[in-house]
């Protein structure tokens, strides 16, 4: 949901920008613009002499203004390449032994890992991502412990169970493993 607002709104700000950019631009080539449009020339400027020259005398004001500037144009950078980065794995390299490897995919492992961990007494729901990279993936996991299951029982089962299959199965030296423990919440019910 989250990356998707971003994307939403990285699309957004991008098409006012190209809207907003190529109106400047077509007023200076002197085209025909809207007549709110507040430059409607070739020699009309964003800032006029008054205006660049009222903080003249501050000499802060210039240096202030381009280094915010500045901070903004890298923030809104880290943020559009913050969209291409991908948060799960989409396929492990998986040793088998002939020197050729395979590939095994991503959405396979995270499945067959939270299924492993949902059939576990007390696990009342289990979910698993794989992140890192193809030849070292990590795992962050949530599960959902019913009130009656043991927190440390639970996270050895899973640590001996689920990821030492996982690790063994994909040819891996490690799988480093990050587990999240929520315990359900039931609503309270009337006896009579």
């Amino acid at each position: 949901m989250r990356s998707t607002v971003n994307r939403v709104l990285l699309a957004l700000a991008g098409l006012l920008l190209v809207v907003l950019g190529g109106a400047v631009l077509a007023a200076g080539l002197g085209a025909s613009v809207p007549s709110w449009w507040p430059w409607d020339g070739k020699d009309d400027v964003l800032l006029s002499d008054a205006d660049r020259g009222r903080w003249r005398e501050e000499g802060w004001w210039w240096p202030t203004v381009i280094a915010v500037l500045a901070v903004l144009v890298v923030l809104a950078l880290w943020w559009f390449l913050a969209q291409l980065r991908r948060g799960r794995l989409a396929e492990v390299l998986v040793d088998s032994s002939d020197g050729e490897g395979a590939q095994l995919r991503g959405r396979a492992l995270e499945g067959v890992l939270a299924g492993e961990a949902g059939e576990l007494d007390g696990v009342s729901r289990a979910h698993a991502a794989l992140t890192g990279r193809r030849a070292a993936p990590q795992v962050r996991m949530r599960l959902l412990l019913e009130p009656h299951a043991a927190p440390l029982g639970t996270l050895n089962a899973v640590a001996d169970g689920a990821l030492t299959h996982a690790r063994r199965s994909a040819g891996l030296d490690e799988l480093p493993a990050e587990v999240r423990l929520k315990a359900v919440k039931h609503r309270a019910e009337r006896v009579s």
